[in-house]
């Protein structure tokens, strides 16, 4: 497939994904949830991946949904939409390698919702975050509603979502919605870096990781020990990534994985 707005580079196992259409301040329409649909496939399918990073072009990580592409949409057409969206921000959960958003600038609507999907964030100091849905007389459509909560708590997202307020990378970093904040002139060198750590890790291992914690925050706590028993146990024995980690880690060399 050609893509026309995102743009992927490929080095040492880091898939860096850009987000290109600056004069509209990367706003997400069908074209963007077709192309990323894709891109996602694509990706899941290249042993050569480790982790995958997304940030945009120009001064906006995503500013939002086309509202163009919306405003004129019935009922139907807006729920189509949204589960859309929904089904594209789900994906980066189901990708067996990390995903990681890196916000370089306005993270706002459908925009915090992409970030809010991927495994964890990212921010350049300048960033600034917000849900402004309520402005336009709209609610998040791209599962804002409920992932704002599970990464803030009840009253923090309702705070956002209800008063529309943007706030800064320092206060997002405060109420857990993003891990770490770089200055902007160090923000992307930082950003790959903790790509390349995690991608010297045993691939097998964040894998397995990814999957245990992804789906057993949706378990009983009792589900998800089964969960990581299972999921523990395939990395031992002959042959298996565990079993290098340890002999390595034993002999006191590198893995080699």
């Amino acid at each position: 497939m050609e893509y026309e707005i995102l743009n992927t580079e490929i080095n040492n196992g880091i898939a860096l994904v850009t987000i290109s259409r600056p004069k509209a301040m990367n706003a997400l329409n069908t074209k963007f949830f077709n192309e990323m649909d894709h891109l996602v496939a694509e990706l899941s399918s290249n042993d050569q991946v480790k982790v995958m990073v997304i940030t945009g072009d120009g001064k906006a990580f995503v500013a939002g949904a086309d509202i163009a592409e919306m405003v004129n949409k019935n009922s139907a057409e807006g729920s189509e939409f949204s589960r859309l969206g929904q089904k594209t921000f789900s994906s980066f959960g189901k990708m067996s390698i990390p995903v990681i958003a890196a916000i370089n600038g306005f993270a706002l609507g459908g925009g915090l919702e992409l970030a809010m999907g991927c495994d964890f964030r990212i921010a350049s100091s300048k960033a600034k975050f917000g849900q402004p849905e309520v402005n336009l007389g709209l609610i998040p459509g791209y599962a804002g509603t409920q992932r704002l909560s599970r990464l803030t708590g009840l009253g923090d997202a309702l705070y956002l979502l209800m008063t529309a307020d943007m706030i800064g990378a320092e206060d997002a970093l405060r109420i857990g919605l993003v891990q770490k904040v770089f200055e902007p002139d160090v923000f992307m060198d930082e950003t790959i870096k903790i790509a390349k750590l995690i991608a010297s890790k045993g691939p097998q291992a964040i894998k397995k990781l990814k999957l245990a914690v992804r789906e057993g925050v949706e378990m009983p706590l009792s589900d998800g020990e089964k969960l990581e028993a299972r999921e523990f146990g395939t990395l031992f024995g002959e042959g298996k990534e565990g079993k290098e980690g340890m002999s390595a880690f034993l002999e006191k060399r590198k893995p080699e994985w």
